[in-house]
């Protein structure tokens, strides 16, 4: 039969405490459980995502999981350094856990045993230095991370709280959408700015033209839909960019 948890609460980053049956059950990082950070508490794999459960009187238990890294991880961080970005990894995992996860996928700079106050503090540390940061995030710890950023994006199996502060979600299990957002935006950024380009010059031709009589309003009518369609043509070149 179903046991009733009673005065549950949540300490972000750390785990939840409840009492049930009148004695305190914490459940989350071995810190919160008062676990000591040593080998002997390892049980052999001191790199194993790990979550502990500790009762009152009895001793702790150790859960272990398996997580393993997206398939085309390392081929999109590959792409984003290729690309000229900083790609940094903040986790609120154990030290041996996220060096490596770093070290598999080719992550030089990264931060273990992160709460989700101090990667929100890296973050506003890289904006106060001139950087734009894109914040990748999926777990429930990582919500304010993903509101501090410049832009953020989750994937649709992220936690609710991180789908609702994230700018952009993806489908899908791969990160390449993540290269990819990046390339359309990029793309998409530079079409903007030849559109307005294009429109100052027509402007900077057909004004004068006008003032001065020299266009007829036959002329005008072209030169304007002429002046749209251009516009317009070149927006499309975003539908048909290459995205693989």
């Amino acid at each position: 039969m179903p046991i009733e948890a009673e005065a549950v609460s949540e300490t972000p980053g750390m785990g939840i405490s409840g009492r049930v049956r009148g004695q305190e059950v914490r459940l989350g990082s071995r810190q919160w459980c008062g676990i000591e950070d040593d080998v002997s508490n390892d049980d052999g794999d001191g790199a194993a995502l790990e979550m502990w459960m500790a009762v009152a009187g009895r001793a702790p238990v150790r859960f272990r999981f398996a997580d393993p890294l997206r398939d085309d991880a390392a081929a999109a961080i590959g792409s984003l350094r290729g690309a000229g970005f900083q790609v940094e990894l903040l986790s609120g995992d154990r030290e041996a856990a996220v060096a490596a996860a770093a070290d598999a996928v080719g992550i030089d700079h990264w931060r273990s045993a992160c709460l989700p106050a101090e990667k929100v503090e890296r973050i506003e540390a890289l904006r106060a230095e001139g950087r734009k940061v894109l914040m990748v995030g999926d777990g429930l710890n990582d919500a304010p991370a993903l509101a501090s950023g410049f832009a953020s994006m989750s994937p649709t199996t992220a936690a609710d709280v991180s789908q609702t502060a994230a700018d952009l979600l993806f489908q899908g299990q791969r990160l390449g959408a993540v290269v990819v957002a990046i390339r359309v935006s990029r793309f998409a950024d530079k079409l903007v700015k030849q559109n307005f380009g294009l429109a100052i010059l027509y402007n900077v031709i057909a004004v004068p033209l006008a003032v001065f009589g020299l266009a007829t309003p036959l002329v005008a009518a072209i030169a304007m839909s002429s002046s749209s369609l251009v516009v317009t043509l070149n927006a499309l070149r975003l539908k048909a960019m290459r995205l693989g």
